[in-house]
């Protein structure tokens, strides 16, 4: 199921710092660096830990496991 963006911060009435989708099942919650850290508790129940931005201009992805972040290399 996939779910708003940011429909969990909307419920509970926060806002977020960035919002990261889940690449295993799509739903969009907040960061680490933000006050309910819904990307986090969703990895913590699910355990998908492969997340990308979802920020406009931004086009990393990130894995909360392995805390590794990968960002697209210019093409040569």
């Amino acid at each position: 199921m996939v779910r708003a963006v940011g429909e969990d911060c909307l419920r509970t009435g926060d806002s977020w710092v960035h919002l990261q989708e889940c690449l295993v099942c799509g739903p969009v919650g907040c960061c680490d660096s933000s006050k309910k850290q819904h990307t986090r508790k969703h990895f913590c129940k699910t355990g998908h830990p492969v997340v990308q931005s979802f920020e406009p201009g931004e086009d990393w992805i990130y894995c909360l496991a392995d805390r590794v972040l990968m960002e697209p290399t210019e093409a040569i």
